[in-house]
């Protein structure tokens, strides 16, 4: 069957973001450098079947098996800022964008931490603004700055039409253990968020989220306002610029909450639920006692079980 996987991609770059992407392939190993006539530098990896070529001109090309994921991946979110590539077209910012909402959710995979669930209202004035500064699914930006200055970036163009909501872990693990279950709480997360996003853009016919459970569960949580507007919920939902303004905004909350956690607790707290999470848990135990899991984790995690013996809720 042919491969309609493109295999070559171009694109302009100015001086600074050539310089800053041969710096983050140096960083990422696996990149062989060598030299090219007209051209700042040339980097290939065998590895992920892609070479990329920074020319003096302007130009950036890209080539090879690995295209897509490497301008979709790395490219786009880390040195251009967009989340056009494979668009129809390719001209994300001239589709026209039909007024809704936008929720998403950050922590929900993170042993540590808060649960936040933010929502964005874009319209056919906001939408394009939101898509040209680069508004994409947060998991793709690996730079905690670049979320902090996406994040800002939302809240001046939206003017307002925004709302988080923050689940502490002390907060979170006393609903958990009244709901009993993950999907019924993010549901009840996102229905409080729609309630909140609708007190400010009242007109806002439609809320679109990510897929992550039976779709009833969110509309038995929402109130008598939510009840009256079409829910939408689709696998990577993110593609949305609304849902991707959300996602960004709720990531930039998790990673203050995370700050604020490790500053309280004396101890870095680590992201995801690895060996080094497991490493700080210990550390924790250590020097705080079981009962800090309560205020700084997401306890019906087995990673907590794991830790401490304690009684372990469904995950």
């Amino acid at each position: 069957m042919a491969n309609d996987r493109p295999t070559s991609y171009v694109t302009a770059v100015t001086a600074e973001q050539a310089e800053a992407l041969e710096t983050l392939l140096q960083s990422r190993g696996n990149w062989e450098f060598s030299p090219l006539a007209y051209a700042r530098w040339k980097a290939v990896n065998r590895q992920e079947k892609v070479s990329v070529a920074a020319y003096t001109s302007g130009k950036l090309v890209v080539q090879g098996g690995g295209t897509a994921d490497f301008v979709s991946f790395l490219l786009e979110p880390e040195i251009l800022h967009t989340f056009t590539f494979g668009l129809e077209g390719g001209e994300a910012a001239e589709e026209p964008v039909d007024p809704h909402g936008g929720i998403d959710e950050s922590g929900k995979g993170d042993f540590f931490g808060p649960l936040v669930i933010a929502g964005v209202y874009a319209d056919a004035e906001t939408g394009p603004e939101l898509r040209k500064i680069g508004c994409c699914d947060s998991k793709l930006i690996h730079s905690s700055k670049k979320i902090m200055d996406l994040a800002g970036k939302i809240r001046a163009i939206t003017a307002g039409r925004w709302a988080v909501v923050m689940l502490c872990p002390a907060t979170y693990n006393r609903l958990y253990r009244e709901i009993g279950n993950l999907n019924r709480l993010l549901a009840w997360g996102h229905a409080r968020t729609i309630e909140n996003l609708l007190e400010k853009v009242p007109t806002c016919p439609r809320m679109l989220s990510d897929k992550f459970g039976d779709e009833r569960l969110i509309q038995r949580a929402l109130l008598t306002r939510g009840r009256s507007i079409q829910l939408d919920q689709r696998t990577k939902a993110e593609s949305d610029v609304a849902v991707a303004a959300a996602s960004i905004l709720a990531r930039e909350q998790f990673l203050k909450g995370m700050e604020k956690l490790s500053a309280e607790v004396g101890i870095p707290l680590p992201r995801g639920c690895g060996a080094d999470v497991r490493a700080a848990g210990k550390k924790l135990l250590e020097t705080h006692g079981a009962e800090i899991f309560q205020r700084c984790a997401k306890t019906h995690f087995k990673t907590c079980n794991e830790l401490t013996g304690m009684p372990v809720g469904e995950e």
